[in-house]
């Protein structure tokens, strides 16, 4: 179970980072977020969840993580793309992809963060 939420850890900074980017393109070519991308961070959201289930059950089965700050760094990547979505919803739809490209940069971020106070 340890293994898996490791490796799922490291499943999630790549794909966050590809959301990002694929996002910032999108904003590069002046287009909004298209169904595909929308699916993507809704993916990317699912499995995030998917990650935080499974470290509840190896903190409630296996042991505590060292640290506390690794909870909430799994609190905030759990939240941080469906808030962005809420915040960018009145923008253009270039703003919109361009600031769900860097909001997708950011969990990657926040997901590297986890994996290292793990």
């Amino acid at each position: 179970m340890l293994s898996l939420h490791g490796r799922l850890a490291t499943v999630l900074v790549l794909y966050y980072t590809l959301v990002g980017v694929w996002g910032l393109f999108l904003g590069i070519r002046n287009s909004g977020p298209t169904p595909g991308y929308r699916g993507a961070i809704v993916i990317a959201t699912v499995a995030a969840v998917a990650q935080g289930v499974i470290g509840i059950l190896v903190f409630a089965f296996l042991r505590p993580a060292r640290e506390p700050l690794h909870v909430l760094y799994g609190f905030a990547l759990v939240l941080a793309m469906p808030l962005a979505a809420t915040i960018v919803r009145d923008r253009q739809p270039r703003g919109q992809s361009v600031a769900l490209g860097f909001a997708a940069l950011f969990t990657a971020g926040l997901a590297i963060r986890g994996i290292t106070t793990s």
